[in-house]
């Protein structure tokens, strides 16, 4: 229903690079910049900036921009509001994930939840854990998954499954047989971590540091921006490395990689789903979260708690 290039707009606006809007809209570049360009003519004013280096937007374009968010918005609402005349949910959804919940919970869900509504449809941007709460605040998603608690208070959240990071390590690795090793030995070995801004790499310093092992001490030879550049370069015998359960449940099976227990450490984390304060969301925004919520056996929480999801970690 909305104006095609308003959202081309908003894609632009989004990035400040038409590249990225153009990999975004699974349309080319020179497609994007024509869009903008008629929009521009059509309204008479300049939206973006591009005199320097960067792209930035003008005052017209901020302004413009304000209302596009608001146009899609009221399109959102729209179509949930037929949705429901009709009896069924159609649209889209959009999601934030971090990378682990992204790659190995979220497909099975939106799968599951495709089935009962056939006409959703989801887009899932994928990116760390404060990006993710970044995007969320700023519109851009209606709904986040993230790794642990969130570490900013303009969001809600709702715990929906329970995971473990676990000390992983090759076979052929000294500590691969031993049924555990100290946290103090951690210090000794090659580390391999995600960067910075992880929700993984988070709750592992918070646990050791627990244990008395803090961040500094430790032997970082390699960041990764993802769980399967860790988990590769541990199969490569790079190093050991922390990771999801729910992410090497394939290596464990072909026993490409072990995992190594640490005495009196054992590193649990919720992962949660976060959404804007204020009123709960509506529409298929809402008809995921029930979904969530019911699949999961969900209790009804009190406002002034963190809704808990599941009451096991099975999906």
């Amino acid at each position: 229903m909305e104006n095609f290039r308003l959202k081309v707009f908003r894609a632009v606006a989004k990035h400040l690079n038409f590249r990225k809007a153009a990999e975004e809209l699974c349309l080319t570049q020179p497609a994007v910049t024509l869009q903008i360009k008629a929009l521009e003519q059509h309204l008479g004013v300049l939206l973006f900036d591009r005199s320097g280096a960067r792209i930035s937007l003008t005052p017209a374009g901020a302004m413009l921009l304000k209302y596009a968010r608001k146009i899609e918005q009221l399109e959102t609402a729209a179509l949930a509001g037929l949705s429901q005349l009709a009896g069924e949910q159609r649209g889209d959804l959009r999601i934030g994930a971090s990378l682990t919940i992204a790659q190995y919970i979220l497909p099975r869900v939106l799968g599951a939840f495709q089935q009962q509504h056939p006409l959703v449809r989801p887009y899932v941007t994928t990116c760390n854990t404060e990006q993710v709460l970044e995007a969320l605040v700023a519109r851009e998603v209606s709904l986040g998954f993230i790794e642990g608690p969130p570490l900013r208070r303009d969001v809600r959240t709702e715990i929906f499954l329970e995971d473990e990071i676990v000390l992983i390590a090759p076979p052929a690795h000294e500590w691969s047989e031993r049924g555990f090793v100290e946290p103090e030995e951690l210090k000794q070995e090659r580390l391999l971590m995600r960067e910075r801004g992880s929700g993984t790499r988070r709750v592992v310093e918070i646990a050791l540091q627990k244990r008395g092992v803090k961040a500094k001490h430790l032997n970082l030879a390699m960041e990764f921006d993802s769980t399967e550049g860790i988990i590769t370069a541990v199969e490569a015998g790079l190093g050991i490395g922390f990771a999801s359960l729910w992410s090497i449940s394939k290596e464990l099976q072909v026993g490409s990689l072990r995992v190594v227990p640490i005495r009196g450490v054992r590193i649990m984390r919720p992962l949660s789903v976060a959404y804007p304060p204020g009123q709960e969301p509506q529409g298929i925004t809402l008809a995921f979260l029930h979904f969530l919520r019911s699949r999961h056996g969900v209790m009804s929480p009190t406002r002034s708690k963190p809704r808990s999801l599941v009451q096991s970690s099975e999906v």
